[in-house]
């Protein structure tokens, strides 16, 4: 059963599953212009394909009051509060795109025990320490690029942010998923939600990592 929620930010989230072993607060990317949040395609598909297969999580999806890196400071706050809302001891943090420099600061809060970036974008200049005695685990697409008019983000910049994030204190894996696409899905005209290619191959990386978060409890 999947319920929506005002968070106290002012943003809005969906929550699917009980806390048992722990939450899964799912963070959507963004763009340059300051547009108002939109659920993300890639977290409500693999939301919807793995929240069955794992009960023991509570996925909480955030919708962003402005999904814009010019405003990561509001993302942040709508991040702090899906936390709060999450209701759990333990918290995954699971960020798409620009959702992974999101993630990673809000990794501070004494709940989150772990990020999981997909394609996740981290700049040069994001403060990595949040991470510093957490887990950041790294799944990119190896196709993903960044295009005109098309966005993307390059596993190199993913992975010299993972490298910082070791070398800050972290610990984790990086893997990169031969024919990935930046994403797992699309939204078409009317609402659907439909896979892109190799999106069973992202599905089964991101379970196995959600099966680690809920054991390692």
């Amino acid at each position: 059963m999947t319920e929506t929620i005002r968070l106290a930010s002012g943003a809005e989230a969906r929550a699917t599953n009980d806390a048992g072993a722990g939450a899964v607060v799912c963070l959507n990317g963004g763009q340059s212009a300051e547009a108002t949040g939109t659920w993300s395609a890639t977290l409500e598909w693999l939301v919807r394909t793995l929240a069955p297969l794992e009960q023991r999580l509570r996925f909480v999806e955030v919708r962003y009051r402005i999904k814009s890196w010019r405003r990561l400071d509001l993302c942040l706050e709508d991040a702090r509060a899906a936390i709060e809302a999450a209701g759990a001891r333990r918290v995954l943090l699971l960020g798409f795109s620009m959702g992974g420099a999101v993630s990673v600061s809000a990794a501070g809060d004494e709940r989150v025990t772990a990020v999981l970036g997909l394609a996740p974008w981290l700049p040069d200049r994001l403060d990595v320490s949040p991470l510093r005695g957490k887990r950041l685990d790294v799944i990119h697409g190896s196709l993903d690029r960044g295009l005109p008019g098309i966005p993307g983000v390059s596993p190199a910049l993913s992975r010299r942010g993972f490298d910082r994030a070791r070398a800050a204190g972290a610990t984790g894996s990086y893997t990169l998923l031969r024919g990935g696409l930046h994403g797992v899905a699309v939204r078409r005209p009317g609402g659907h939600v439909v896979p892109l290619p190799r999106a069973r191959g992202w599905a089964g990386l991101v379970r196995a990592q959600l099966e680690a978060f809920a054991g390692s409890g």
